[in-house]
């Protein structure tokens, strides 16, 4: 087998890469090769509406299946690629060879597990997958209890959901606030407030020393000796970029596989996109990051295949994410991270309000929870690294447009 385009990872960035080749007008054979036996599929809804039983898994397909033989997309489902020869231009996938004239990486990553006693008992369980929830929704109705260990926004997404349903739920973080890596404190302190008064426990600046249990779990036993009795462990700790093959077929990387801003990795005719790509980001302060989100899988996914097909593109997108937590909907746009201050504009008592982020007197980010507006109109002023007045900001009554201009 041989393609014009291989693209191996069939997940929101590779699905993307496909639509869009034929969007530029792209002839050639495309192929979409991916790990799982399904199809193309959403992945954020998994850890919401998907494990809450509120979408059935049809409803998280990107496309159908006649969309894809439409536009002449070859689908080679369950299937790994543990080789990649740069010189002969061909993978090999379970030990089968397939040649490619321009690659797509778009793999994605793969959970972080927990380095410890009992990490392989059963009961233990990821959400990266839909095979992962599946296993984890077959076990609920004899789960009382439910440890997370991971107060990230897989953790807690997946602790809304359960303690809607009923189950007894506690959030193990090993740092001293929830969302510690990805957002400022009156966010992290907010969300705490919020678990709790649903019948939440969450445990900070705790450390998971090992999980208890014979065959399945029966418990969680933090470094201070407690045990947090626990039917069903969740571990939500991040994930690791699935770019060994690149890597060892001399792709430069490390934390991810390095791209340009056309997402050429340094492989003749290799790409790679999606939460996998290191690449430098203006809006992380020219720094090389990785972003785990589908804003960034969709935008590089367009930018691979503009180049392929010979459009003049570069990746420059102001990134954006969400996060659905009970009736709460967190919306950001650009990364706080590095940010020496931070302003709230309205009133958490109220349910509704936005941390502003500043670097050296620049809006670098917002935060906004069940806050549209603010959403909307705060985006120019991180695609414009406008310096707008802290003092005047913070008056939610006054729309940001307005203090904008």
């Amino acid at each position: 087998m041989k393609y014009d385009v291989l693209i191996v990872g069939a997940g929101h960035g590779g699905a993307q890469a496909a639509i869009a080749l034929r969007q530029n007008k792209f002839e050639g054979s495309i192929a979409l090769l991916g790990d799982e036996p399904e199809l193309p599929y959403e992945r954020p809804p998994l850890s919401k509406e998907y494990l809450s039983g509120e979408k059935a898994f049809e409803r998280l397909l990107i496309r159908n299946a006649a969309f894809w033989e439409e536009r002449r997309v070859a689908l080679l489902p369950g299937r790994t690629v543990t080789a990649v020869d740069p010189v002969a231009h061909e993978v090999t996938a379970d030990g089968e060879p397939i040649g490619y004239g321009r690659l797509i990486w778009a793999t994605g990553g793969k959970p972080r597990r927990l380095a410890c006693d009992g990490h392989d008992l059963a009961g233990i369980h990821t959400v990266r997958t839909r095979a992962d929830v599946d296993r984890m929704m077959a076990e609920l109705d004899g789960v009382a209890r439910v440890a997370v260990v991971g107060g990230g926004y897989i953790g807690l997404e997946a602790a809304a959901v359960l303690a809607k349903l009923g189950k007894q739920v506690t959030v193990i973080e090993a740092l001293d606030r929830v969302l510690a890596r990805v957002a400022g404190a009156p966010l992290s302190r907010f969300f705490e407030a919020e678990h709790r008064a649903h019948g939440v426990e969450i445990r900070l600046g705790a450390q998971v020393e090992a999980i208890e249990g014979e065959v399945r779990v029966t418990g969680v036993r933090l470094a201070n000796g407690e045990v947090i009795p626990a039917d069903m462990a969740i571990v939500g700790i991040g994930i690791l970029p699935a770019v060994e093959p690149l890597l060892a077929a001399g792709a430069v990387g490390g934390n991810g596989v390095l791209v340009d801003a056309q997402c050429r990795t340094s492989l003749a005719d290799v790409f790679a996109i999606g939460d996998c790509a290191l690449h430098v980001n203006r809006y992380a302060a020219d720094t090389a990051v990785r972003l785990e989100s589908v804003q960034n899988a969709n935008d590089q996914a367009n930018v691979a295949a503009k180049t392929i097909c010979g459009v003049e593109a570069s990746y420059d997108a102001v990134p954006w994410f969400w996060s659905n937590q009970y009736d709460l909907k967190l919306q950001t746009v650009g990364i706080s991270a590095g940010h020496d201050a931070a302003v709230v504009r309205g009133d958490p008592a109220a349910r509704s309000f936005s941390l502003v982020y500043y670097r050296r007197g620049r809006v670098i980010a917002l935060d906004c929870v069940n806050a549209v507006k603010d959403y909307v109109q705060g985006r120019r002023l991180v695609v414009e690294g406008l310096a707008v007045d802290p003092a005047a900001i913070v008056d939610a009554s006054v729309p940001i447009k307005e203090i904008a201009s």
